[in-house]
């Protein structure tokens, strides 16, 4: 049973990166209302991890207007990603230039789903070698670097890594491992 019907939907803005539509909808019991959605490419996350070690990436956010660290990531580009571990395989490259000898899928996030219908794949990139970086222009500023998990929970415990899709996607590192282990 579908709760909500889609009556109507008008795109108010586009960039090439997102759109934002509103959509006139009618709910399960009779009323009707709007949405508005945020339509984005869906992102790949990687963790490379080499033991107790884990990479991170730290950039200047325009939005929040600082730097910050988190795990490597990218949204899907239709012309290069076939599939989410390549466009993961892909952005771990350009970021750190680790390639990854064996990607793990550690599951997949809803970013916001009250708003944005973007999708985050999440995985764990092991068996690394390194090579160098092939950033993107908007990344020449970017740096990056080895932590300790241990350091990794203090980032996050002090706020140093604030980005949701870094904090979930380590969630996620850490279920994987505990059922692996078990």
């Amino acid at each position: 049973m579908i709760a909500v019907e889609t009556l109507g939907s008008k795109q108010v803005y586009a960039n090439p990166w997102l759109t934002v539509r509103e959509d006139s909808v009618r709910r399960l019991d009779g009323s009707t209302g709007t949405y508005c959605v945020v339509d984005s490419p869906d992102v790949a996350l990687v963790i490379p991890a080499d033991g107790d070690r884990l990479h991170l990436v730290e950039q200047y956010r325009y939005p929040v207007g600082g730097r910050r660290w988190e795990f490597p990531s990218g949204s899907t580009d239709q012309r290069l990603d076939a599939d989410p571990a390549a466009l993961a395989a892909r952005e771990l490259r350009e970021e750190t230039g680790l390639v990854a000898g064996a990607m793990t899928l550690l599951g997949t996030l809803e970013i916001m789903p009250s708003t944005f219908s973007q999708r985050c794949w999440v995985f764990m990139a092991t068996d690394l070698t390194q090579g160098p970086p092939q950033r993107e222009l908007e990344e020449q500023d970017m740096r990056s670097a080895w932590f300790t998990r241990a350091d990794v929970e203090r980032m996050m415990n002090a706020g140093t890594i604030s980005d949701a899709k870094s904090t979930a996607a380590y969630t996620l590192l850490l279920l994987h491992r505990q059922t692996s282990h078990a």
